[in-house]
């Protein structure tokens, strides 16, 4: 892989541009090489049969301990947002992930109306949206000005020391969510009105019948799920560059039970057609292919790595110049 820019830092000292690769991405080409060698991981396309269950059950049980909590202390709500409520929202956020994918049932649409479900006890509108730039993390991964997944050169500049670093991750779920608004706005459609027209019906029917504490609780758990919390080490295990060989990261601890196996990453990018509950099944028919990679195992451990570690930040993410076709589709935006 050819690189430039990011590993020429110095020891000790932060980048001050990202990793600059001159080859494709990797996923395409491994794939492809992948399928050569073993032509029965296509078997594992297709949906899970389970998704529809999972989001249901998740759903009524966030509901359910909201309205619970309507007369609780702030205390409590807080404390309960955190240690249960914040699995629970980040569990729903990654099934909204991996709906995008259409990976619970076969006919697009029926994706977009679970994910629109499955957003519900998330307090904020955001499943239609994030399927249109998450597939455009997949199509032009690292992609300058393509890929919303990369911190922009703002964020890149102001996170520069461990203080920084400590309030970006705390908030990080406001920069993922917010950065490809303001960087590659998209105009929105009738399903982004039916998301947003579903969610503040919900909302508002929450806090008039429950008050704003029950609502307030949903918030607080998509919050603190979304920052210094266990789960959502993912958004940085992923694809931060830790080691400048490698651009994503596999996790293969027990939070992939509770996150729809996210944690394969590598895997997922590979093959992003095969539901989390069978992607461990193409590391264990190809483990030629995965086991030389670096991998986690504590999510929480990869948050610590990336506060305390002076030569990682937001520019720690390999970038690629954008191909004649991708950039002509960026220009006719």
């Amino acid at each position: 892989m050819g690189l430039g820019g990011g590993e020429d830092r110095e020891e000790g000292v932060m980048a001050t541009d990202f990793f600059w690769s001159y080859t494709d991405e990797p996923h395409a080409s491994r794939r492809k090489e992948i399928l050569a060698r073993h032509p029965q991981i296509r078997e594992l396309f297709g949906p899970d049969p389970w998704a529809f269950l999972k989001v249901s059950a998740a759903v009524l049980l966030q509901l359910w301990t909201a309205t619970y909590l309507h007369d609780a202390s702030w205390l409590k709500i807080l404390v309960v947002a955190y240690f249960f409520g914040s699995f629970l929202n980040h569990n729903l956020f990654l099934a909204i992930h991996e709906i995008s994918h259409n990976l619970a049932f076969s006919t697009p649409s029926y994706n977009r109306w679970l994910g629109i479900l499955a957003n519900l006890p998330i307090g904020v509108p955001m499943s239609i949206t994030f399927q249109k730039y998450h597939l455009e993390h997949h199509r032009y991964q690292g992609v300058d000005g393509m890929d919303m997944d990369i911190p922009s050169h703002v964020e890149a500049h102001v996170v520069t020391n461990a203080i920084a670093k400590s309030i970006w991750v705390l908030f990080q779920l406001f920069f993922y969510a917010l950065r490809p608004v303001f960087l590659k706005p998209k105009p929105p459609g009738l399903w982004e009105f039916t998301n947003l027209t579903v969610q503040l019906a919900l909302d508002a029917s929450l806090v008039y019948f429950w008050g704003w504490k029950s609502f307030a609780y949903l918030i607080l758990a998509t919050f603190v799920g979304g920052g210094v919390h266990p789960m959502a080490g993912h958004f940085i295990s992923e694809h931060y560059v830790f080691n400048p060989e490698q651009e994503t990261y596999s996790y293969y601890g027990p939070l992939n039970l509770m996150t729809w196996s996210v944690g394969y990453h590598n895997e997922h990018h590979d093959f992003p057609r095969i539901s989390g509950t069978k992607l461990y099944k193409v590391k264990e028919i190809a483990p030629e292919y995965y086991e030389n990679l670096k991998s986690y195992r504590s999510w929480s451990q990869v948050i610590y790595m990336y506060i305390m570690d002076r030569t990682v930040g937001p520019f720690s993410r390999m970038k690629r110049k954008a191909p004649k076709s991708a950039a002509a589709i960026k220009k006719g935006e």
